[in-house]
């Protein structure tokens, strides 16, 4: 081994400089955002394609606030057929995942022929020759009639080859959720921060589109993630616990939790091999790369979008920025230490809460 130890970055390494601003109220901001060029949310926010976030109840929910919830592909096609059809006839964005092994381009044309109009590649490390492949079929197969979403890429490189193989948009962040063990298990990985500004280099290049899809905690990761770049957030444990999220609420010590599992966790690949069994082998359940948990009941979606919503326009009248590509431009970031984290946070107080 012969190389550098470049630095990497997450969110709470950084923060954005209060930049000059004539925005008189937050309400003047608009947060539309483009994915592609058939793609745009009124809002950027988008619920992950994970069996305990995403359903046809939140899909649909998202979907009206102004946001888009991604339906998962770990059940039969007639099963998640039928929830595309049940998405797109409430008149919002139906998106919903694939793989990239046996039959995943018939999935997605069945899906399609239902209502799809986004398809997520679904492949936890996007930049293998197979997803490229998938991405290019899917590409040559539909063209523009569809968006077509590829990840997961944490480098420059493995963004470049698949916006090169067809992808209108990327989402980005290795290892980094909070239910989320690839690190640990694999060593590999690149915190979020940085993921966001290795794919932004590519997508300025060659005028893309990008998105974390781990790893966000709050608003002002959000706001972090678009001053980086990104046109949205996909986020999970952020949605985790509403109202609307698959799964039934759950008493533990007199408070309300609902469950929240990683997609490689052993509960879940558990679940897997028996909804799709053609897509896995005899060691798909030795690959574990997630947990099982719960998180405290959120109340309905809408509270949640809303006190996010309110957070994110906040920060980009911080940034001087009335949209998200003006705050593309102006944003600019500083590194800081332990100790401006330690500032950043409620301190030297006893909280009531």
């Amino acid at each position: 081994m012969n190389q550098d130890f470049p630095l990497a970055l997450s969110y709470d390494d950084v923060l954005l400089i209060p930049q000059y601003s004539e925005i008189d109220s937050r309400s003047e901001i608009d947060l539309t955002t483009k994915i592609s060029p058939n793609l745009t949310l009124k809002i950027p926010l988008i619920s992950t394609k994970m069996d305990t976030v995403t359903g046809v109840e939140m899909a649909i929910e998202m979907g009206k606030l102004g946001g888009m919830g991604i339906l998962p592909r770990f059940e039969s096609i007639e099963s998640q057929a039928d929830k595309v059809s049940r998405v797109a006839k409430a008149g919002v964005p139906a998106a919903c995942a694939v793989g990239v092994k046996n039959g995943f381009l018939e999935r997605a044309e069945i899906l399609i022929r239902a209502g799809a109009t986004v398809i997520d590649i679904d492949v936890a490390h996007g930049h293998m020759q197979k997803t490229l492949e998938a991405t290019q079929m899917l590409k040559n197969k539909f063209g523009n009639s569809i968006t077509i979403l590829a990840g997961i890429v944490a480098t420059y490189e493995a963004a470049k080859d698949l916006y090169e193989s067809g992808a209108d948009s990327l989402l980005v962040g290795v290892g980094a959720g909070s239910i989320c063990i690839t690190r640990i298990e694999t060593g590999f990985g690149l915190p979020g921060f940085s993921s966001l500004i290795e794919t932004s280099k590519a997508a300025r290049e060659l005028n893309k589109t990008f998105m974390p899809d781990a790893g966000i905690r709050n608003s002002g990761d959000i706001v972090k993630a678009l001053g980086a770049g990104a046109s949205a957030i996909v986020g999970g444990f952020i949605f985790a616990g509403s109202e609307e999220t698959p799964g039934e609420l759950i008493e533990i010590k007199e408070k309300l939790f609902k469950k929240y599992n990683g997609s490689a966790s052993f509960a879940e690949k558990t679940k897997h091999t028996k909804l799709i069994k053609d897509e896995v082998n005899s060691n798909y359940v030795k690959q574990v790369e997630g947990v099982e948990s719960f998180v405290a009941y959120k109340g309905p979606l809408k509270n949640v979008v809303e006190k996010l919503l309110a957070g994110i326009r906040s920060g980009l009248s911080y940034g001087g920025a009335k949209n998200i590509p003006d705050f593309w431009s102006k944003a600019k970031f500083v590194r800081i230490t332990p100790g401006g984290l330690k500032e950043s946070n409620v301190h030297d107080v006893l909280t009531s809460q």
